[in-house]
């Protein structure tokens, strides 16, 4: 960027389920997520769902006065499940499409538990990070060891001389959700007890 260009806020892409999942945590972090994320004055984009976690990662962006762009494919729109409160719904013609335009817009990645959306998500980050294609943060919340058994499996593919270890090492995980952000470089308030 130039000094005639005007600058953007922090952009962070949130890749997270389109299900609540089966424990009531996974709402509450997806919620806190966009919260924190607005409260440290990112850009929250993500899949553009109003459904399961992505749903409750935009509302708690929202709820805290936080800008947030969604990226959905045409043939979920009809379906239905688009977020249509957003600052910005961007309706695009297919998912390849849609994970194009989330990185191009986005500084960082924060994975949140998921399902296989979510890994295509964060696959297709960490392989153009691997070609060279960008150099921007990747972070994961392996809340209660979520993506523990991911992290083995890609240490294994670098055991098996499969996968190079600076590569694997590119996905940074963290256990909590406070501590992805630290990372992205984002204040993290100091949680009050109930």
């Amino acid at each position: 960027m130039n000094a005639s260009e005007p600058s953007r806020p922090f952009s962070v892409c949130v890749f997270c389920g389109a299900r609540p999942g089966s424990e009531p945590r996974f709402l509450e972090i997806a919620r806190r997520a966009g919260a924190l994320l607005a409260a440290g004055g990112a850009t929250v984009v993500y899949g553009g769902g109003s459904v399961g976690m992505m749903g409750a990662l935009a509302d708690g962006a929202l709820a805290a006065g936080g800008q947030v762009i969604g990226i959905i494919p045409e043939v979920l729109m009809k379906r239905e499940v688009g977020h249509r409160g957003l600052t910005q719904l961007e309706v695009v013609g297919d998912m390849q499409v849609r994970k194009q335009r989330m990185i191009e817009v986005s500084d960082a990645f924060l994975t949140l538990p998921g399902g296989l959306g979510t890994l295509d998500e964060l696959f297709e980050v960490l392989t153009l990070r691997q070609l060279g294609e960008h150099a921007k943060p990747i972070v994961a919340v392996s809340d209660a060891g979520y993506f523990d058994a991911l992290a083995a499996s890609l240490q294994g593919f670098v055991g098996h001389g499969l996968a190079a270890e600076r590569d694997v090492a590119a996905l940074e995980l963290f256990p909590t959700l406070d501590g992805a952000l630290t990372r992205l470089g984002l204040s993290v308030a100091p949680r009050t007890a109930a």
